[in-house]
Formats: C-alpha cells, sequence, structure tokens
C-alpha cells in the first residue's frame, strides 16, 4: 500500500458552515482520500490522500464540481504571499457580496414599493411583469450561487444551507412567475394571481447580508496571523564585499551577513557576528525586557534591535525561520476542529433533511386545514421554515470561537495546538511543573564549594568537576564550567566518558577517575558521602542543589549550585489554586533542595529524586487516580511525559524540540502563560457552548413559529423576510460572541476572566 500524502487546498466561495460541510462531506467520500477537514474560517481543505488512487489535481476538480472554487497553492509561495492572497480573496468576496446585496436591496425597495399599493400583489398587467423584471437580476446574478450549489448539493445526493434557500425562494419565485405568465387562466379557476416577488428580493438581499457581515468578522478572526506575519521588515541590509546593499527579504540565503542599526527589525533567524546591543523579543515571546546581544547570541527574525548596530549571520531564512513556524502552528491550530464540532457536525448534517421533512409537513397541513387560500397560505408558511432554519449558526459555533482563540493566545505568546488542544486543557485539575528551567530561571550558578579533606584545593577541585562536565549539555553542568571559566581555570581533557541518565558522569581527567552527580551516582559507584554530609544538608536546606565530586573512589568535594525561582512562578502557582487546580512539582533534585524550592514557589506536593524515565510513570500514576493532568517542561528530556500527559505545556523560546513537543508551547519562560492558557482554554469553551446552546435555541424555537403553531391562539405568523431577517441575525451574533475573545487579558488582571 501507498503512504499517505497530505495537502491543503485554498478554497473559495464559501460563506457559510453549511458550505464547508458539503465541500468536507464530498472529500469524504471521494476514492482515495482517507481524511478531510474543510474549515471555513481559513478557507481550506486539509485533505489526507493515497497517491496511488487520486491526486491533488483530482481533488481540486472535485472540490469545484461541488460549486466552489479551489486552486493549489504554488510549492514556492511564503506564508506572507498566502496570506496576502487570502486578504485579496476575502476582500473581494466581500466586495462581491456587497454589490450582490445593494443590487437585491434596491430592487427589494422598488418592490415593495409597487406592492404598497393598491393591488400591488395582483399578477395582472403591466405591475407584474415589472415585478418580474426587476427580481430576474436578483435571482439570475445575485442570488444566482445559492441555486448552483443547491443543484451541486443534490447531484452528489446531499442538502445544505443553500439547498434551504434554493427551494424556499425558488418554489416562491416560480409559483409567482407563472401566476404572471398564466395570470388568467388561474383566474378562470378561481384562484387569486398573487405574486410575491419582492418577498424572494428580500430574503435573498438579507440572506446576502448576512454572508457579508458574516464574511467581514472572519476576516477579523485572522488579524493575529496578519499581525504575526507583518513583523518582518520587506528588505534586509545585506553586506557583500565590505559594501552594505538593500535586497527584499525574500532573497535572503543562508550564510548572508546582515546589519542591523537600532531601531531596526532583525530580518531573519541567526547568529550576532559582530557588535553588541538589547533586542526586544516581546513580540515573539512576550518578555517585556530586552535581552542582551553579543557575538555568538542567537536572535529571531522579527524582533527588534534597541541600541546598538548588529552583524548578524543568517542561518535560516523562509518557512525554516522561528516565526513562519509560530505563523503555520496558529494556521493549523485554527483550522483544526474541536471534539466538540463533532457534535455541532452530527447535527447539521441530519439538520436539512429533517427540515425539508417539517416544511412539507407544514405545507401539508396549512394546505388541508389552513383559511383560504389555503394553498398560498401553505406556501408562505412551507417557505419561512425553510429560510429560518438554515444552520449557519450551528456551524459557525465552534471554528469562530477556535480561531479567535488560537490567535489571541499568539498574541499573547501562548500557542495552543487547536481545537482539541482547548478542550483537553479545559478540563485540567492538576499541573506538574518541572523543576529546572520551569518553576526556576533554568540557568543555575556555583555558589560555594566544599572539601571533604586536604587532598584536593577548591581550584583543583572544580577544574576537576568541570574537565568532566564539560561533555554534558544538563544545565548544572555548564554552571560548572563557567565557574571554571570564570576564575581562570586550565581544563584537562577528559577521556572515557559516560553519563550515567538521572545520576551524573565519569571520565578519567589526567589520568584520575572522576565521578560528577548526585547522591544516587555516590552509592552506585560505593562512594561513601559521610565527610560531605553536614555541608549536603546546608546546600538542599537553603534550597541549593548538591553536586558530589568523586575522585578515585573517594568522596573528594561537594559544588553547591543556586537556580532562583522565576519571578512569577508563585503568583502563577497562587492562581492555579484559586482556580481549583493543584500544583505538583516533579524533579529528580535532591528532595530538600526540591522541598525548598517548591516552599518558595508555593508549591505543596513534590515528588522528587525522580529519574527521567520514571517521570512518564508519575504522570500516568496521576492520571490512573481520576486526574486530568497537565506536564510543563522544556520540551526535551521532558518529552515522554510531555506526550503522556492529558496536556504537555512546553517552556521555550522558539526552539524546534520546545514548539513541537506537548500540545501548548509558551513562547516565554514565564510559569504564568500556564494560566493564560487553561484560563483562555476555560474562556473559549465556555463561548463555544453559549454559541451552540443560542444557536439550537433558535432553530428550536423559531422553525415552530416559521411553522404557525402560534397562529391557532394568537393569529401570529412570521413572514419570509422576517425568517431571512433572523436567520442572519442568529449567525452574526454567534461570530460576534466569538470575537469577544479578542479582548482576552487586556482588563489588566491575570487571566483576563474577572
Amino acid at each position: 500500500t501507498s503512504s499517505a500524502a497530505q495537502c491543503t487546498i485554498p478554497v473559495s466561495g464559501m460563506t457559510c458552515a453549511g458550505c464547508s460541510g458539503k465541500v468536507q462531506r464530498t472529500l469524504e467520500t471521494t476514492p482515495g482520500v482517507t481524511g478531510a477537514n474543510v474549515n471555513l474560517m481559513t478557507g481550506a481543505a486539509s485533505v489526507s490522500y493515497d497517491p496511488a488512487a487520486t491526486s491533488p489535481e483530482r481533488l481540486v476538480e472535485i472540490i469545484r464540481s461541488t460549486g466552489y472554487g479551489a486552486d493549489l497553492p504554488t510549492p514556492d509561495r511564503s506564508d506572507e504571499d498566502m496570506l496576502s492572497t487570502r486578504d485579496a480573496e476575502q476582500t473581494a468576496e466581500a466586495r462581491r457580496l456587497w454589490q450582490k446585496f445593494v443590487v437585491s436591496a434596491a430592487a427589494a425597495v422598488l418592490l415593495m414599493g409597487i406592492t404598497m399599493r393598491p393591488g400591488g400583489h395582483d399578477a395582472g398587467g403591466v405591475s407584474g411583469w415589472i415585478q418580474l423584471a426587476l427580481t430576474l437580476p436578483v435571482v439570475l446574478w445575485a442570488g444566482r450561487h445559492f441555486y448552483t450549489r443547491a443543484w451541486a448539493a443534490f447531484r452528489h445526493r446531499t442538502a445544505d444551507m443553500n439547498t434551504l434557500i434554493a427551494v424556499g425562494t425558488g418554489s416562491a419565485f416560480a409559483y409567482s412567475v407563472v401566476m404572471t405568465i398564466a395570470r388568467d387562466l388561474f383566474v378562470a379557476h378561481g384562484v387569486e394571481p398573487h405574486v410575491y416577488f419582492e418577498t424572494v428580493a428580500m430574503i435573498i438581499a438579507l440572506i446576502l447580508l448576512g454572508n457579508l457581515l458574516e464574511a467581514r468578522a472572519r476576516s477579523q478572526t485572522s488579524l493575529a496571523v496578519r499581525k504575526l506575519a507583518g513583523l518582518r521588515p520587506a528588505v534586509a541590509r545585506i553586506v557583500r564585499d565590505g559594501d552594505e546593499r538593500e535586497v527584499p527579504l525574500g532573497e535572503l540565503v543562508v550564510g548572508d551577513e546582515v546589519m542591523v542599526r537600532p531601531g531596526e527589525t532583525v530580518p531573519a533567524d541567526g547568529a550576532v557576528v559582530d557588535g553588541t546591543s538589547h533586542v526586544d523579543e516581546s513580540m515573539l515571546t512576550g518578555e517585556p525586557a530586552p535581552i542582551s546581544k553579543g557575538p555568538g547570541a542567537r536572535v529571531v527574525g522579527a524582533t527588534l534591535n534597541r541600541n546598538g548596530a548588529l552583524r548578524i549571520r543568517v542561518d535560516r531564512v523562509g518557512g525554516d525561520t522561528v516565526l513562519s513556524r509560530i505563523i503555520r502552528l496558529v494556521q493549523q491550530a485554527q483550522g483544526s476542529k474541536a471534539p466538540i464540532q463533532r457534535l455541532a457536525d452530527r447535527i447539521s448534517a441530519v439538520f436539512v433533511p429533517v427540515v425539508l421533512s417539517i416544511a412539507v409537513g407544514t405545507f401539508v397541513i396549512w394546505y388541508d386545514l389552513g383559511p383560504d387560500p389555503a394553498y398560498l397560505h401553505a406556501l408562505v408558511a412551507a417557505v419561512t421554515v425553510l429560510i429560518i432554519a438554515c444552520p449557519c449558526a450551528m456551524g459557525l459555533a465552534v471554528p469562530t470561537a477556535v480561531m479567535v482563540s488560537t490567535g489571541r493566545g499568539a498574541e499573547l505568546g501562548v500557542l495552543i495546538k487547536g481545537g482539541e488542544a482547548l478542550e483537553r486543557t479545559e478540563s485540567v485539575r492538576t499541573v506538574v511543573f518541572d523543576k529546572t528551567g520551569t518553576l526556576t530561571e533554568g540557568r543555575p550558578e556555583v555558589v560555594s564549594v566544599h572539601l571533604a579533606g586536604a587532598d584536593l584545593d577548591e581550584g583543583r577541585l572544580l577544574a576537576l568537576a568541570a574537565a568532566v562536565e564539560r561533555s554534558s549539555e544538563h544545565p548544572l553542568a555548564e554552571a560548572i564550567v563557567a565557574a571554571a571559566e570564570r576564575r581562570g581555570l586550565t581544563l584537562q581533557p577528559a577521556q572515557a566518558f559516560m553519563s550515567r541518565t538521572g545520576k551524573g558522569v565519569l571520565a578519567m581527567v589526567g589520568g584520575l577517575r572522576v565521578g560528577v552527580g548526585n547522591l544516587a551516582l555516590m552509592h552506585d559507584l560505593r562512594v561513601d558521602p559521610a565527610p560531605l554530609a553536614a555541608a549536603a544538608d546546608a546546600a538542599a536546606t537553603s534550597g541549593r542543589t548538591p553536586v558530589y565530586v568523586a575522585v578515585e573512589g573517594k568522596a573528594a568535594g561537594l559544588i553547591a549550585v543556586a537556580d532562583p525561582i522565576k519571578p512569577g512562578s508563585r503568583g502563577a502557582v497562587a492562581e492555579l489554586g484559586r482556580m481549583g487546580i493543584e500544583a505538583v512539582m516533579l524533579t529528580g533534585d535532591d528532595r530538600r533542595t526540591a522541598e525548598s524550592v517548591a516552599r518558595e514557589a508555593g508549591v505543596t506536593q513534590v515528588i522528587a529524586e525522580v529519574l527521567p524515565e520514571r517521570k512518564l510513570e508519575e504522570i500516568r500514576r496521576l492520571q490512573r487516580s481520576g486526574k486530568v493532568v497537565a506536564m510543563v517542561g522544556d520540551g526535551l528530556n521532558d518529552a515522554p511525559a510531555l506526550a503522556q500527559a492529558d496536556v504537555g505545556i512546553a517552556m521555550g523560546t522558539g526552539t524546534d524540540v520546545a514548539m513541537e513537543a506537548g500540545t501548548i508551547t509558551l513562547m516565554r519562560g514565564d510559569p504564568s502563560g500556564v494560566v493564560t492558557a487553561i484560563s483562555l482554554a476555560r474562556r473559549t469553551m465556555r463561548i463555544i457552548r453559549q454559541n451552540l446552546f443560542w444557536a439550537l435555541v433558535y432553530n428550536v424555537i423559531g422553525i415552530p413559529v416559521a411553522a404557525g403553531v402560534l397562529y391557532p391562539s394568537l393569529g401570529m405568523r412570521l413572514t419570509p423576510a422576517m425568517a431571512a431577517a433572523a436567520m442572519a441575525i442568529s449567525s452574526v451574533s454567534v461570530v460576534a460572541n466569538s470575537l469577544r475573545l479578542r479582548n482576552y487579558g487586556r482588563r489588566g488582571t491575570v487571566n483576563g476572566e474577572r
């Protein structure tokens, strides 16, 4: 069997959730397609398919056969080009809808003026033909797409929103045309020759107005992605052969050197070759304080150079840059579906056939039991049911909220990978924090060195430990090497290096066997730690990590390393507690050190001295006890635990691993981002449930009223025009409710909820 391939195809012309649902159902039933997700908000179809059975070109033809536009994207187009194209298409679509609405509304006003005159509804004489002439442009041009798409749906044996509109307005129009052409025949049989051209024009005008308002609202939901894409400069100042010249950003290649002056935006990812400055990375990470950069420091494209000139060697361009990956993650998130969407999809799938059945039943009942002229009341009631029952609001309820929420999250430095992630995050009741780099700064420093005896001095002990640790990537190792370098110590080469995961490292240095690690390593090496017990106790009690050094099988000394907690840790843990969420610290560090850090951060439950492979089991243990668990880690050594947790939250500054591990990525290393992610998820799900509730209530109430249940007792009936207005208002209200999420976190509160 062939392996599955994926492609994303832009789809134009979709105006409501019924449209996207029809395209998706058609793709899902296409031979060779293994999965399809069509998103109205992003205007794109994501398709998984078997290359041996179909092709992207064939999929484009399938989409076009449903009545919508589709074209394959050009492979070498940048994210900005694709966003610009989508914006242009949305603008053009809004312009077309506006033109069609103006024509329809003008025709409806003129037709209403005619029908308000005595005998205006009579098909006789010049009046009927004038009304027909005014209505033809509305039906054949302004509302033409409703009928063509309804026909395409019929050919695919499906029904959607366009079916309801086409059947409703089409039946009223056809009835009026027949009455106009064959008026005398109907009069001879005792039938009043009434026409309802103004109703047809008014319904189409109101539906177009609703589509127009939805289109404009949808364009606002993608503001976050457009803001991200707009951060990059249009040009870069490149240095070649000693000369500086400006080139378009798209012409940059890996290896180019660029100059960035104070106040300018960094054009691409790279490393500083020359110069020092402070770079404002808040637009990507949310970190308010500019970060000092000098030779060798990494810089990220789209960040702002503050006060010094920098010469940067570019190592990532185009789609490989951090910003491009963020944009893709946000777009994927906005195009995804939450599990709750399946409920809306299932309802929408059976909704149209049910409504068509109700409309037929309404016609029959009014025709049999209604007042004279019964056929006319029956027709109007059936048309009103078809119009008011449009499932747009139901289909828009989830994707609009997901799109606005993930976009707003990205602006706040919280990348949430889609609707499913939002729904899972809402249910979290336990947050497990890794210690180093999550609750603490992750930049530990050596604060003291203790000797076990007189065989070595401090400098010699530190030099031996640093020689071994130079081959390790652990943060504590970096701290020891940095301390040795600050003292100007000479480090001998280490040989036969060996790492014992979760315990420490071993190597031969200058003919001596040296082990550097925790108490577990000392036990493994059968080294008696008693001479260092007092120093270890003192270090651990004060929140410092004791690192043991053994030389030739004997305890030689202890290095105390401090890693201060982050300024936001205590506030984040306290806020989680107020939200009813339990905070747990999970670390491989010494228990006393861990408990000291936990006290400072306000965490009451500590799981310490846990090897990396046991972190996974601890997450499982919490889950077995019935808890919905979020794991917060650095995205590298915590990857298994992040994957096992119900929600994996990776701390990072845009690194590859941090962005691809877990369900959520916090672009700045601030634990308060965990609070933001959970509270935003809760608010989003609340908005979604509100949307679904009101969409359902609207139909539950609206359809019976349109069918005429209030007529016998109150004499109250809805007209088709009133039904069209109600349908448009319901759809726009759902979008407007979702757009409230754009204001999340703007009220000066911790979580934007109060």
